[in-house]
């Protein structure tokens, strides 16, 4: 998949470094499910392995690189979290650094692009902590409804939001 500025791409063995250097900042993991910024090489290695199962389907974790260098901001996700190919997550991470410059719009509308006319999905959904306003805007600048409101067992509000190509 590409962008006007962006490259979304199968991992290679060549981007865990920088992909690693990513999971590893406690700003940027914040919002991520697991909080967890003390990620080891094997670790990352091994999260990729067991969610990149799908590539073949068209969906698991993508690099997401700079269109006009090889240098790797983050990642795009695309997850059979309900068990239905035709119902995907949508999630990304960006390096902190890459912040605020419209790559995240960018990442998601191209993800929402690929998941309408290329998988033919039914609906995309992305779900995040509340206090994530960055994604919750953009979430609803690409189109996307909330549709249910939440608290973790930790008690974390989260939201819902989804876009419905078709039923």
């Amino acid at each position: 998949m590409e962008t006007q500025r962006l490259i979304i791409r199968e991992v290679r063995e060549e981007d865990f470094p920088a992909l690693l250097s990513i999971y590893t900042q406690p700003e940027t993991m914040k919002y991520i499910s697991s909080g967890k910024y003390d990620w080891t090489m094997e670790e990352l290695r091994a999260k990729y392995d067991r969610i990149n199962t799908h590539y073949a389907q068209g969906f698991g974790i993508f690099a997401v690189q700079l269109a006009d260098q090889s240098t790797v901001i983050g990642e795009a996700g695309l997850f059979n979290s309900f068990d239905n190919p035709a119902i995907l997550e949508l999630g990304y991470i960006l390096d902190r650094n890459y912040w605020h410059q419209g790559y995240g719009k960018e990442i998601c509308q191209e993800l929402i692009r690929y998941c309408k006319e290329e998988l033919e999905t039914e609906k995309v959904v992305a779900r995040m902590y509340a206090e994530n306003e960055a994604s919750v805007r953009l979430s609803e600048a690409t189109g996307m409804t909330r549709i249910e409101t939440g608290t973790t067992p930790q008690g974390k509000t989260f939201y819902t939001y989804e876009i419905v190509f078709r039923q």
